[in-house]
C-alpha cells in the first residue's frame, strides 16, 4: 500500500490530534423516556495510534463510534477530524468524509457473498469514488497487505472466518483512508484469529501511519493496543 489519503486538508501536524469528541451527549427519545447513551464524553487521540474503547454492553461504545464516524450526530458537543468540525456537516459532507477519509469495520463481515474476495474490495472502492483506472492497483495491494492475494477469487463462503475479517479490513482500508473505526472487529473469531486480525491492526498503524479505533471486550486486545478508554455511564475515563 501506498501514501494513506490525507484528503483536502493534508495529514494532523504531530500535536494535532487526528480526532477529537467534545463534550459529546447522545440522547435518544424525550422526556422520562430519554436514554443518555453518552454525556459530555471527551476523547482526543493523535495520529498513528492504535485505540481501544472497552465497557459493558449498552455503555455507549458503539454509538460513540458512529458519532466519531460520522454515521451518526451527537445530541450535543462536536466532533473534530483533523481540526475540522465533522458533527454538523450537511449529510453530503458527512458522506464524502466517510468515503475518503474514514474506513469502517463492522461486527458482522457485511461482505457481498456472491462476490469474490478481490470484487467486495473493488466494490468498496467504487463506493468510495476512487478512479476505475487504480481500483485493480489498489484492491490488490490491500488484499496483499493482509495475506490474501493469493485468495482474492475466492468467495467468502470459501473462506474461514479470520479471512473474511481480513477481506472486510482489505476493503475498509483499500481507499488509503486516514482514520479506521472498528466495532468488535474480533468478536465472531477465536482467539488466534482475533490475534492475526490485530497483527493486521498493528501493520496499519506502523507502516502506514493510520489512526485506529476499535471497540472490544477482549482482555487480551487490551494488552495490544497503545490505549485504552473505557465508557462508564456516558462518560470516558482515559485508562492509559
Amino acid at each position: 500500500m501506498n501514501e494513506p489519503n490525507d484528503g483536502p486538508n493534508g495529514p494532523p501536524s504531530p500535536s494535532e490530534p487526528m480526532i477529537q469528541a467534545v463534550g459529546v451527549t447522545r440522547t435518544f427519545g424525550r422526556g422520562t423516556a430519554a436514554v443518555h447513551a453518552l454525556r459530555g464524553a471527551n476523547l482526543s487521540i493523535a495520529p498513528g495510534r492504535l485505540v481501544a474503547l472497552r465497557g459493558r454492553s449498552g455503555s455507549g461504545k458503539t454509538t460513540l463510534l458512529n458519532i466519531l464516524g460520522a454515521l451518526d450526530r451527537p445530541t450535543e458537543g462536536a466532533v473534530y477530524v483533523k481540526g475540522r468540525e465533522i458533527s454538523g456537516l450537511s449529510e453530503k459532507k458527512r458522506n464524502e468524509l466517510r468515503r475518503t477519509q474514514i474506513g469502517l469495520i463492522f461486527q458482522s463481515f457485511a461482505l457481498v457473498p456472491l462476490m469474490s474476495a478481490y470484487e467486495n474490495v473493488e466494490f468498496g472502492l467504487r463506493i468510495a469514488g476512487v478512479p476505475a483506472a487504480r481500483h485493480r492497483e489498489y484492491a490488490e495491494a490491500a488484499l496483499d497487505f493482509v495475506g490474501l492475494k493469493t485468495r482474492m477469487k475466492h468467495r467468502p463462503f470459501e473462506m474461514s472466518g479470520g479471512e473474511q475479517q481480513r477481506v472486510a479490513i482489505a476493503r475498509a482500508v483499500a481507499h488509503r483512508p486516514s482514520l479506521l473505526l472498528a466495532d468488535e472487529p474480533t468478536a465472531e473469531l477465536d482467539s488466534k484469529m482475533g490475534l492475526q486480525v490485530m497483527r493486521v491492526f498493528k501493520e496499519l498503524v506502523e507502516r502506514e501511519g493510520m489512526t485506529i479505533i476499535l471497540t472490544t471486550h477482549d482482555p487480551a486486545i487490551m494488552e495490544i493496543v497503545d490505549h485504552v478508554y473505557a465508557l462508564e455511564d456516558g462518560h470516558i475515563v482515559d485508562e492509559g
